[in-house]
């Protein structure tokens, strides 16, 4: 659910308290949006890693646990790795950069993209068997 509001016509109040993924601000050539916990991004649900051409990305986690997982750059997916993500720290996924994510129940993230990103600019490559074994594997390490 989002609550959106204008206070004395200049400053606009957003919310979300849903889950997945949710735009909360476009503004020109910039996004805020917010991401949640949904079930298809639980570790063992990943089915694919994207990049995005046309846009670095930025994750803030605001509370609660989040993993990232990046995949390098190129046309098919590289090595993997993954990063917990430490409050109020911003993480900066350079444009080209597959990734995917884990966020938990109790997460709120915040993210910072170019207003364009969409599925047309942001190619998916599915993971293989390989590739979701290292993904669970680098998440049990972490957690």
């Amino acid at each position: 659910m989002t609550k959106d509001y204008m206070f004395n016509n200049n400053l606009e109040i957003s919310s979300f308290n849903g889950e997945g993924y949710l735009p909360l601000i476009d503004f020109e050539s910039w996004r805020v949006a917010e991401l949640r916990y949904c079930e298809e991004l639980e570790v063992d649900k990943l089915k694919d890693m994207q990049k995005h051409n046309e846009s670095d990305e930025v994750f803030i986690l605001l509370n609660g646990d989040f993993t990232l997982f990046l995949g390098g750059q190129g046309s098919e997916i590289g090595k993997i790795e993954a990063i917990k993500l430490e409050p109020l720290k911003l993480y900066n996924v350079k444009k080209g950069t597959f990734h995917t994510h884990t966020p938990e129940k109790n997460c709120t993230v915040l993210i910072v993209e170019n207003r364009n990103t969409c599925d047309d600019n942001s190619p998916k490559v599915k993971l293989t068997k390989e590739q979701k074994k290292v993904i669970e594997t680098l998440y049990r390490d972490l957690n």
